[in-house]
């Protein structure tokens, strides 16, 4: 081999006088792949943008598989494998960037650090999307659920108060309260989240969009700190686990459960899945169950009541058992602890940006779930 050879021979990149070109750098073939990816789930969230119907289909049809793959797969660990990463996550940056300064000490290091941080960006963009983004355009659940969701008057409020009231009154005298007040929930976790999943399995026979498959919510062992952030639960959309906080009141985690359960099933926007974790509920024959989800989505309600006619919330509020009432107070005194926080109203904005960015109503959108209830509450009437 003579010297001209020697000299124009490619040297691999990263080895000492290398040079990198731009071209050369772009089409790596895991940056490439990666960018391939983020660029397809990029098309797949404006065609869904766009078309409800693709939005449906490609949330029920696609997603769906690896939603539960991604369940399945999490669902054994006797831990959040979400919360893990996030408490994780400040060691796993700090040996990153030891790694990096040892890479940028070498020629072309940089544009080695450059090509990791875009591909795993856009891995990390092309997961979300193929499993949870498109969820965020689907059809409106009152339209998948067959009903009419629209503007509600004082006196419809009312007599959707009425009834979840009638419903909390005729559980809650069954029930074991403890001293505090508080109801207690005769069973761990794990059976909580069977009967949960039983229920998802009865309603998914009526609404074949909503997926039956068994899986556990995991409880996050840093509650009090989701507590400060006035957050009850969370869904992990990167590890598939439906997250809920301990910390909270028994009577709030059936109800919180079934929500972030159905965030795992793809139902991405919070007053839905606010609701579908009532009707989950609902349909469950335990009356703790029950109890759960016809409580908490009556706070919502009489909220929603007090601001249109206060007169009116007072005569729903104080028509509740005395069991009920008791609950409710002690969820007040309890809550006064977390009410004034920073790492709440933090927390609030970052959410509040997301949903939005989601093309929701931000947080906002929590209480929309009354708008859904009374248009099912008047939906049954109309059936009689």
């Amino acid at each position: 081999m003579n010297k001209s050879t020697e000299n124009n021979r490619e040297t691999p990149v990263g080895e000492p006088g290398e040079k990198v070109s731009a071209a050369r750098f772009f089409f790596r073939p895991v940056l490439f792949v990666s960018a391939g990816l983020a660029l397809l789930s990029l098309l797949l969230r404006i065609i869904a943008a766009r078309f409800a119907a693709f939005a449906d289909f490609f949330t029920d049809r696609i997603a769906s598989v690896f939603r539960m793959l991604l369940a399945k797969l999490t669902s054994p660990l006797p831990f959040s494998l979400g919360e893990t990463l996030v408490l994780l996550s400040p060691f796993l940056l700090v040996a990153f960037l030891v790694v990096a300064w040892e890479k940028l000490s070498r020629r072309g290091g940089f544009l080695r650090m450059v090509s990791a941080l875009l591909s795993a960006s856009f891995f990390l963009y092309a997961f979300f999307v193929f499993t949870f983004a498109c969820g965020y355009r689907t059809s409106s659940i009152d339209r998948r659920l067959g009903m009419e969701k629209r503007e509600v008057s004082a006196e419809e409020l009312y007599a959707t108060a009425e009834k979840l009231v009638e419903e909390v009154n005729r559980l809650s005298p069954d029930l074991v309260y403890a001293d505090t007040g508080f109801s207690v929930m005769p069973y761990s976790l794990d059976e909580m989240s069977e009967k949960l999943c039983d229920a998802y399995a009865s309603l998914h026979l009526r609404y074949p969009f909503l997926q039956s498959f068994r899986t556990r919510v995991k409880p996050v062992a840093f509650s009090v700190a989701m507590s400060y952030m006035h957050t009850t639960g969370i869904y992990f959309p990167l590890t598939g686990e439906a997250n809920l906080n301990i910390d909270f009141p028994d009577y709030s985690l059936p109800y919180t459960a079934a929500h972030e359960l159905s965030h795992q099933r793809g139902v991405s926007r919070e007053d839905e899945a606010n609701f579908i974790g009532f009707l989950v509920c609902m349909e469950s024959s335990d009356p703790y169950i029950r109890y759960s989800g016809a409580l908490g989505v009556l706070e919502y309600v009489l909220n929603a009541l007090y601001g249109a006619d206060s007169s009116l919330y007072r005569e729903a509020y104080l028509s509740l058992s005395p069991e009920a009432l008791g609950e409710l107070r002690a969820y007040a005194a309890f809550f006064e602890q977390y009410r004034e926080s920073t790492a709440a109203a933090v927390n609030e904005a970052i959410n509040d940006s997301y949903l939005k960015y989601q093309g929701t109503e931000g947080t906002k959108s929590y209480g929309m779930v009354v708008d859904l209830a009374v248009a099912y509450f008047g939906a049954q009437e109309t059936a009689k």
